[in-house]
């Protein structure tokens, strides 16, 4: 199964200098776990997940003051929209990442998540009984 069969809703974009409290307002608003960095049309710059936020939080960064790119992962993981599920599955495995942006003719097309793939091997498995 091709990993585009799970993106269903393009990335949520938000500027650098958001300010966590912000970060947080679209996260919940959109009911997701990470923002990509930059705006639509460029390439993905950075991400910041729900996890970098909480940490930033636990660390006493004061979230009206501190900015999304002071705590966002420049470093991205990255797939094909051709990519199969258990490719991207072993991608997210072997370097540790809840998160992988889909890519397709070199433009970000969505975000698969870990719980976007426990979906598919369930749904597969449900299908196989």
């Amino acid at each position: 199964m091709p990993i585009s069969t799970l993106v269903s809703d393009r990335a949520i974009r938000i500027r650098s200098e958001a300010s966590l409290s912000e970060v947080a307002v679209a996260m919940n608003e959109a009911d997701i776990g990470l923002l990509v960095l930059g705006s639509d049309g460029e390439p993905a710059e950075a991400v910041v997940s729900e996890r970098d936020l909480v940490r930033a939080l636990a660390e006493g960064r004061d979230p009206d003051v501190t900015t999304a790119r002071e705590i966002a992962h420049l470093e991205l993981a990255w797939c094909d929209a051709g990519a199969t599920v258990t490719e991207v599955a072993a991608e997210m495995m072997e370097n540790y990442v809840r998160h992988v942006l889909v890519e397709e003719d070199g433009r970000l097309v969505g975000i698969v998540s870990v719980r976007d793939l426990l979906g598919a091997y369930v749904a597969a498995d449900l299908s196989a009984i």
